[in-house]
């Protein structure tokens, strides 16, 4: 049956395996499957977490395996080399892996320690590359007319020593990039005062994780996503025609939050583990109308208001269809958002799905879960996230008895609801 397979279907098929050692293996099933290979291959990926034996290797063996597979190959289109707790392999090696591909791939995933350093822009760049993942690597001198990349649409850059200038210089080699990901980078190291200014026209989502600076400026006129997590920043300045439709901030601290343009066209906000001015972030978002996601997790309220107002998020975000709310039990607040659940008179009438948990339980939050209830007339789901200790004391044993008490009573009157609990 298989010798009626075409020979571009058995290359499809060992594409889609991807890992080396399982491609070989593959490949050895007969004649036909080893001219696929040859031939028909299009992506391959040598991964030190996919086969144990190659970290048990000598540095010299393992180049040679991984000459002789890539060589044995005709029209790679992606190709990842990810070899992490690996001795540093030659740059003479590396180098005639990447030229040997470079004119067919459009994905390359690289993480390979090498001496002397092996710079990727200068192999590859002014080919047909679309996706660029690179780590535990350094860039510089980038020079955006030789180091271009005419077709890249993303790049991923993870614990890579770079400058500030050179990092919007590659910005600049790439005209159509979509996607830009900056995980813990070693930016301008040696300077005391860090600022990163970046530009792009076509820029569409942008993570940025585990980064400390002084000021980063973001200017994109098209941006859509913009996602910052684990990051300390004194001063955030993002610039751009107003396009950004997902917004979200998980463990950051930020002193300066500035927003040149409006939140006009947002539809998610989700925003965790954070220190806020309600009175700053509510101007900031107050025009998004068409918010359909609002999400606010761990935050903390730190100005005379002392709490998320929902009067306010009921009147400007009349689209709302999701929810999300972490209870804060300090005692200064307890009185201010009960005080407001309970006589708020502005309902969310869109809101299907209502996400509420806690991370201190007290004998208020079953009640603030009521109030919420009450505003949310055409709610559909009701998860209730909580933190619960392995070893708990009587109190809280107590605590929980009560809060289950009233929730089941509670949602006698909700029968309509689907509610889901979930605890860590």
């Amino acid at each position: 049956m298989m010798d009626l397979v075409p020979v571009e279907v058995i290359g499809n098929i060992l594409s889609h395996l991807g890992a080396a050692r399982d491609v070989v293996i593959a490949s050895t099933t007969c004649k036909k499957w080893r001219q696929a290979c040859h031939i028909h291959l299009r992506m391959l990926s040598f991964n030190s977490d996919d086969w144990p034996v190659f970290r048990d290797l000598t540095t010299s063996r393992l180049e040679i395996l991984i000459t002789q597979t890539i060589f044995q190959t005709k029209g790679l289109q992606g190709l990842k080399i990810l070899m992490d707790d690996v001795d540093e392999f030659s740059a003479s090696a590396v180098i005639a892996w990447l030229m040997y591909t470079r004119e067919t791939l459009r994905c390359l995933s690289y993480n390979v320690r090498t001496t002397p350093n092996v710079n990727i822009l200068d192999v590859c760049g002014l080919q047909k590359l679309e996706i660029l993942v690179l780590a535990h690597n350094s860039i510089t001198e980038v020079e955006p007319n030789y180091h271009r990349f005419p077709l890249l649409k993303s790049l991923s850059l993870s614990h890579v020593s770079i400058s500030s200038l050179d990092l919007n210089s590659l910005l600049e080699a790439c005209p159509i990039i979509e996607f830009l990901g900056l995980v813990s980078p070693q930016i301008d190291i040696t300077e005391s005062q860090v600022t990163v200014e970046l530009t792009s026209q076509t820029l569409k989502q942008v993570h940025v994780e585990a980064i400390s600076l002084d000021k980063f400026t973001l200017e994109a006129d098209n941006l859509e996503k913009l996602h910052l997590k684990d990051c300390a920043l004194e001063h955030f300045e993002l610039s751009g025609q107003g396009t950004l439709k997902h917004f979200k901030m998980d463990d950051v601290s930020i002193l300066h939050l500035d927003i040149i343009k409006p939140f006009d066209d947002l539809e998610v906000i989700d925003v965790s583990n954070f220190t806020i001015i309600w009175s700053k972030f509510y101007q900031i978002i107050s025009k998004s109308s068409k918010l359909k996601r609002l999400r606010l997790w761990n935050v903390v309220i730190d100005d005379d208001v002392e709490f998320v107002d929902l009067d306010l998020i009921a009147l400007c975000f009349q689209d709302l269809r999701y929810l999300a709310l972490s209870y804060d039990s300090r005692g200064e607040l307890k009185e201010g958002v009960l005080h407001h659940s309970l006589h708020g008179l502005s309902l969310m009438d869109n809101v299907t799905v209502l996400d509420l948990g806690w991370t201190v339980l007290d004998e208020h939050f079953a009640d603030w879960v009521a109030c919420l209830l009450k505003r949310c007339p055409n709610l559909k789901k009701l998860i209730i996230h909580g933190v619960v200790s392995e070893s708990k004391t009587h109190m809280e044993c107590h605590m929980l008895a009560s809060f289950t008490s009233s929730i089941v009573e509670l949602m006698r009157k909700y029968i309509h609801i689907d509610v889901q609990f979930v605890y860590e």
